[in-house]
């Protein structure tokens, strides 16, 4: 049996881009310039993971490019569709269609099942969610024997599961993933990111990962490295050798700084 490749429509196509973005919490003295000036562009079809030190703006400027923060300045492209452009009940629709989350924390309705839980971006889309695809979700992320199980009959790794199908069920254009495996032991985080990088090879999706862990970078086809709110390089085909002398580089280059 072949193992299932993303559309090759999708090389070379940036899923999400950002260009002169700029972020500023506060004003005058105490102003704090989280983004300063961002280009950067992630290819649809692949796995990025944002990496920076504390500080660096590496969740900023996810949340920018998810819609979920207002910028001070620049432009966010979810494909072709300027996000910075929209008005917030747009903005609204197009993060319930085109765009999946991944949280630390799981956000998972206690009350609601698995399944439930899956079909939720479904449910209030006002849309019947696609037996097929969840069915090839359940399947790929193992959850075929814990679909009528809630969240407090599950394990972390399990819970994260229902998680990334629920971010999938919808098929959105980008996956972010924040911190997806900080609530999780070693073993259950190595399932996780197994699982992400399933849903790319296997899936065609595309998914941005902030995370500060070099190994769970290193399931990732590329790292952008963030610093003072700036892009500060990339690791393609990235090593956790290669992440952490990437990170070790840019301590550096801030304690020269």
């Amino acid at each position: 049996m072949t193992t299932p490749t993303p559309p090759a429509s999708t090389e070379g196509r940036a899923a999400v881009r950002a260009v002169g973005l700029r972020k500023t919490y506060g004003t005058g003295d105490v102003a704090v310039h989280a983004l300063d000036g961002v280009d950067v562009a992630f290819e649809a079809g692949r796995f990025t993971a944002i990496m920076g030190p504390s500080g660096s703006g590496k969740s900023t400027l996810m949340h920018l490019l998810a819609g979920l923060d207002e910028a001070s300045a620049g432009r966010v492209f979810l494909g072709e569709t300027e996000l910075t452009a929209l008005d917030d009940r747009a903005l609204t629709l197009l993060r319930r269609e085109r765009v999946g989350f991944v949280f630390q924390s799981f956000n998972l309705l206690p009350m609601y099942t698995a399944e439930q839980n899956i079909t939720l971006p479904c449910e209030l889309a006002g849309t019947e969610p696609d037996r097929a695809w969840l069915q090839q979700l359940v399947a790929t992320l193992g959850l075929g024997e814990r679909l009528g199980h809630r969240p407090a009959e599950l394990s972390g790794g399990q819970q994260q599961r229902v998680a990334i199908a629920r971010a999938l069920i919808t098929r959105p254009d980008v996956v972010f993933a924040d911190e997806p495996t900080g609530n999780l032991d070693s073993r259950a985080g190595t399932e996780v990111l197994a699982l992400l990088r399933t849903s790319v090879r296997e899936l065609g999706q595309t998914v941005v990962m902030v995370t500060h862990d070099a190994g769970a970078a290193a399931y990732a086809d590329r790292v952008v490295l963030i610093a003072d709110g700036r892009i500060a390089g990339e690791i393609s085909d990235p090593t956790p050798e290669a992440v952490l002398t990437g990170l070790d580089a840019l301590r550096t280059l801030d304690g020269v700084a």
